[in-house]
């Protein structure tokens, strides 16, 4: 077969897979759905979100401690073995120490973000508008605090006040108040 035949060929068959691919991508815009992710998707809507527990910190300090107690028993019984030396008891004992630390800093998180807009909504002493919760943890012990970011009511806030409110028991740790330094006339 010569080259000029064998191009002929090629171009032939090309051409009829150009053509059946372009019938194949044309696609009448009425035909094309776009699709919202199923958790964003408001007409499935389940029920309201429930922010995880913050003593679930617990759970990996028990293992810690369970772990590190089996590598000191290790230890101690076969201490004379080649393989277990007293990096074994050392290690054992960094885990037992993390899992205690877990364990206390495992807090329960007894109020909500519900509760907590509610009791900033209180302290700030004005109408809010739009707000936002956000989850944080404060010293050395973690407890769980509350980030509330709030705006009063107007179509552009003339306030804005964060509160810190304690996870644990619903206090009112700090309130900041102030004249909402931002411009947002040209968005109206």
């Amino acid at each position: 077969m010569s080259e000029v035949e064998n191009e002929d060929e090629l171009q032939a068959s090309a051409g009829s897979v150009d053509e059946s691919a372009a019938d194949e991508s044309v696609v009448d815009d009425g035909q094309v759905r776009d699709e919202l992710p199923e958790d964003l998707n408001a007409s499935e809507y389940v029920g309201p979100y429930v922010f995880p527990n913050n003593n679930r910190r617990r759970i990996p300090g028990v293992l810690y401690i369970v772990i590190g107690l089996i590598f000191v028993l290790i230890y101690l019984a076969v201490s004379d073995s080649p393989l277990v030396n007293a990096g074994w008891a050392w290690g054992g004992g960094a885990l037992i120490a993390i899992g205690l630390y877990n364990l206390v800093a495992g807090w329960s998180l007894k109020i909500d973000e519900n509760e907590a807009l509610v009791e900033a909504t209180k302290s700030v002493g004005f109408p809010v508008g739009h707000a936002s919760a956000q989850l944080g943890w404060r010293g050395w012990l973690s407890r769980p605090t509350w980030r509330i970011l709030l705006y009063s009511n107007e179509a552009q806030p003339d306030k804005r006040g964060l509160v810190l409110i304690d996870g644990y028991d619903g206090e009112v740790l700090d309130t900041i108040v102030e004249k909402n330094p931002e411009d947002w006339s040209q968005y109206v």
